[in-house]
């Protein structure tokens, strides 16, 4: 089985502002790149954003790897979302989780696949990071 190989980003202009979100898609040695943008939204929403539309873009393949600079998301989907679950969608301090659309989404799309996440380090050497990140910030930049 090929493993799929998938590079996301999201990036906001102002926090909350519009914001843009890319994801480079590699399969079978072929890249394919994916991206669009919301007229207000925050950097959080466009990196899970971001990881959901590569995950419905390679729906057929089962053994996927992304990589990704947000902690937030790989955080988020490796040590937390077991415990908002359990807790009815609550942080630690009995707070509504942020983003909860996203999380319940990216959750439901998880469930079939084996998936490994795995950080980078956000504008360093990384090619396809920083690609993903040119085109999200590109994507948060177009005119609608």
């Amino acid at each position: 089985m090929t493993e799929t190989i998938v590079y996301t980003d999201g990036s906001c202009l102002g926090n909350p502002g519009k914001g843009g979100w890319a994801a480079l898609i590699i399969k079978n040695d072929k890249e394919e790149v994916i991206f669009g943008s919301e007229k207000n939204s925050t950097n959080n929403r466009m990196e899970l954003t971001a990881a959901i539309n590569a995950l419905l873009k390679t729906e057929e393949s089962k053994k996927i790897k992304i990589y990704t600079d947000s902690k937030y998301l790989k955080d988020g989907i490796e040590k937390w979302i077991n415990n908002w679950k359990k807790n009815d969608w609550k942080n630690a301090n009995k707070k509504d989780v942020k983003n909860k659309d996203l999380w319940t989404k990216l959750d439901k799309l998880i469930s079939k696949k084996q998936i490994s996440w795995e950080w980078v380090k956000a504008h360093s050497v990384s090619e396809y990071n920083n690609k993903v990140d040119i085109l999200a910030r590109k994507a948060a930049n177009a005119d609608d």
